[in-house]
């Protein structure tokens, strides 16, 4: 299996500059590889451009501007060209499915942040002074970098890949490991229903909080976008509002993710069987759409577009599609099994007498019967339902 593995860099000041300098160059490269597939079907003759055609060109590039796209990795650089690549064939796909296109765009350099290297060795090596206490990764054209390793990585090295998070550098690897040993097995099976309320209540009567990270920062977020409009464009004092505004971004994204990490990873230790539900989390905050008044062409009646705004953020906030991602990854090298099952009427069918109907959930916390009188917790009996949906769906697929 692969694992990927993500450590910070301590760089020098010299290799801070190197690495910025790298990131550049790997940017023009980009983006005139788009300009020429651009220019080239404009022309009459509409002609295609392709990766292997603009790989044959990077020999002779390298040559002309030794100084700059000749100091780095060949492997490098084709990598960016195969991201274009990728990019356009994303665009294709679209374009036949019917979908919004997206032409790929040209990039700007501040935001460029990753150059990756496909082959440990070719260009780059992980742990290049293995004499040395202290992890170095080695970088053609920039040197070796320290690393602040804080957890060792097992099997071989297949990537290694460079990231700008601000003013911080990272260095991203992929690993090819042996399958590891499953969990013990415990006996327990759970369904959880994932909430806003509540992030998740699961089948046995239990609940894990919503944090609202994205929420408790939002007055300083707030307070950091307004100055950042105060700032003229192009000056330092924007700069700096612009780090600002990230790094608070980017401190609610590692919260959301280090929460989803711990409670998938409980999950995973006390369960041999997790059943969710599968949530369509693009459909669930699509903004509604409008209401022409007949009565006065040119105008909308309200359509409660504002209380939907305050939801799908609560939605984002709560980070369910990370959390899912997150879960379904560690059961696999855990040996655990995880199902999604259908949402529908989870919430409103008795776990007792199997009546459904939506007045069975008089409010967004309880749960009453109509038919047969029991009363819980909406999202326990959802969490119930949807584990006995999940053992259903199990016991039915072919062995």
């Amino acid at each position: 299996m692969i694992r990927a593995y993500k450590f910070l860099m301590r760089p020098t000041v010299g290799q801070a500059a190197a690495l910025g300098e790298m990131l550049r160059d790997h940017c023009l490269l980009y983006n005139g590889a788009l300009q020429e597939r651009r220019d080239a079907y404009r022309h009459a003759s509409k002609t295609t451009v392709r990766y292997g055609q603009q790989s044959a060109q990077l020999k002779d590039i390298r040559a002309f501007d030794s100084e700059r796209q000749g100091r780095w990795s060949f492997s490098s650089q084709q990598a960016t060209l195969r991201r274009l690549d990728k990019a356009f064939v994303a665009f294709f796909s679209r374009v036949k499915a019917g979908g919004k296109p997206g032409y790929p765009r040209f990039r700007p350099s501040r935001r460029f942040d990753t150059v990756d290297f496909p082959k440990d060795g070719d260009g780059c090596r992980w742990d290049s002074v293995p004499h040395d206490p202290t992890t170095r990764v080695r970088l053609q054209g920039v040197g070796h970098v320290r690393v602040h390793q804080h957890r060792p990585v097992a099997g071989k090295i297949k990537t290694i890949s460079v990231k700008r998070e601000g003013r911080r550098w990272y260095v991203l690897l992929t690993a090819d490991q042996a399958q590891p040993e499953p969990l013990p097995a415990t006996g327990s099976m759970v369904g959880v229903d994932m909430g806003i309320a509540n992030f998740l209540a699961d089948s046995g009567g239990g609940f894990v909080a919503n944090p609202r990270h994205g929420a408790k920062a939002a007055k300083r977020v707030e307070a950091a976008q307004q100055a950042l409009s105060r700032c003229k464009r192009g000056s330092r004092r924007r700069r700096k509002a612009v780090e600002t505004v990230a790094r608070l971004h980017r401190k609610v994204r590692r919260q959301r993710l280090d929460h989803a990490h711990k409670t998938a990873l409980a999950l995973v230790r006390e369960h041999d069987f997790i059943a969710h539900e599968e949530l369509k989390i693009r459909n669930m905050s699509r903004a509604p759409a409008p209401k022409p008044d007949p009565e006065q062409p040119g105008s909308f009646l309200p359509n409660g577009a504002a209380t939907k705004a305050g939801l799908n953020r609560s939605i984002a906030d709560a980070g369910w599609g990370v959390f899912l991602a997150i879960l379904a990854a560690k059961a696999e090298g855990a040996g655990r099994q995880v199902m999604a099952v259908d949402p529908r009427n989870t919430s409103r069918q008795c776990p007792d007498c199997g009546h459904t109907a939506q007045e069975n959930r008089p409010s967004q916390e309880r749960f009453h019967c109509v038919s047969c009188g029991h009363s819980a917790h909406a999202d326990t009996v959802g969490a119930i339902n949807v584990l006995r949906a999940g053992l259903v769906r199990r016991d039915a697929k072919p062995a």
